[in-house]
């Protein structure tokens, strides 16, 4: 098993370049400055993730070497993580189109379906469906829309960091209690990258993840839990559970923007946890907030399922049905000025 040394180095590494991105960001002047759409109100160094792009990266070679995983599976997770966060800081940097932003997102993902074998086979109330090519498509755009939600709910101080955190922790809890420690270390090394960054990141942050980081941990994410349902097809089910709080919040955003006509990518403050931070008056409150919805509910339901006590289906819907009925509450999607 892979030594705690190189966790070590790893946490340290992207806390040292998350400080130096920072002086970087002040220097060249990139800056997130606050407008009408923002959850911010002090100018803010971006771009940071980077730190999370290169320190995760650079260490999976050493999974390779060990035969911890295939290296067919780390060429993709490489490959897809390298074209998105290239696209990531080249949108931080200036701007990109949104076609191409989607036809880079795209072809990263077909780059690291064809490396991993495309989607597992999906078990669904104790049957087992090869959906072939149609299967293959879903998983693309399965992987497009979670790198994009993820961009979208990074929006306010350490969320995006504390949840890819949580869902990489207890996605190696499953690893661990399936007796398969060596598939936990990735999601570990994962964990200690972001978690040297979130050291800079959390409320108040000095800096901010940026596109490039964002989109990153949303295809990593995306391509860890497919990986995850070819090890064992309930884990997928356990790794959507997982990013439960993400998912929700976007997709009843977006679905509730689309039935209104709003132009999607048009930048807003509508998503929950945005109204949330609002009622609360600051961030700190709602990031430990999805903390605890993670690690109290969402955990246990992803172990119920992943351990074989409850169908992945069936679970997904238990999981999410509360977090559904907290977006209706905070007003997700609904506009600003008809909110009482």
């Amino acid at each position: 098993m892979i030594s705690g040394l190189v966790f070590t180095v790893v946490f340290v590494a992207a806390f040292v370049l998350t400080w130096l991105l920072r002086r970087y960001a002040l220097a060249s002047r990139l800056m997130d400055i606050p407008n009408e759409r923002s959850s911010h109100s002090v100018p803010t160094p971006r771009a940071g993730g980077i730190a999370i792009v290169l320190c995760f990266l650079a260490v999976l070679p050493v999974i390779g070497v060990f035969a911890w995983l295939p290296w067919s599976f780390l060429t993709g997770l490489i490959g897809a993580g390298a074209i998105v966060a290239m696209l990531g800081f080249l949108d931080d940097r200036g701007h990109v189109a949104v076609r191409w932003r989607l036809l880079g997102h795209f072809a990263a993902a077909v780059w690291a379906l064809y490396s991993m074998g495309g989607l597992p086979p999906l078990l669904i109330l104790g049957y087992s469906f090869d959906l072939g090519v149609l299967g293959h498509v879903l998983a693309a755009v399965y992987i497009v829309w979670l790198l994009n939600l993820y961009n979208f709910m990074d929006g306010i101080d350490g969320l995006a960091a504390i949840e890819a955190i949580c869902v990489c922790l207890s996605g190696a809890v499953l690893y661990i209690l399936l007796d398969a420690p060596t598939l936990a270390v990735a999601p570990l090394l994962l964990t200690a990258a972001v978690a040297g960054f979130l050291c800079w990141n959390f409320p108040p942050a000095r800096i901010f993840m940026g596109d490039a980081g964002s989109g990153f941990l949303g295809v990593v994410l995306a391509v860890l839990s497919l990986q995850a349902g070819w090890f064992k097809a309930e884990l997928l089910w356990s790794w959507i559970i997982l990013l439960g709080v993400f998912v929700v919040d976007a997709t009843f955003t977006l679905l509730r923007r689309l039935l209104r006509g709003d132009k999607i990518y048009e930048a807003h403050r509508i998503h929950a946890y945005q109204y949330a931070s609002r009622q609360c008056a600051g961030h700190r409150p709602v990031t430990l907030a999805v903390m605890l919805i993670n690690l109290v509910w969402l955990l246990p339901m992803a172990l119920l399922v992943g351990l074989g006590y409850l169908d992945g289906l069936l679970g997904v819907l238990i999981a999410y049905l509360p977090l559904v009925l907290l977006a209706v509450k905070l007003k997700a999607g609904q506009l600003e000025d008809t909110v009482a």
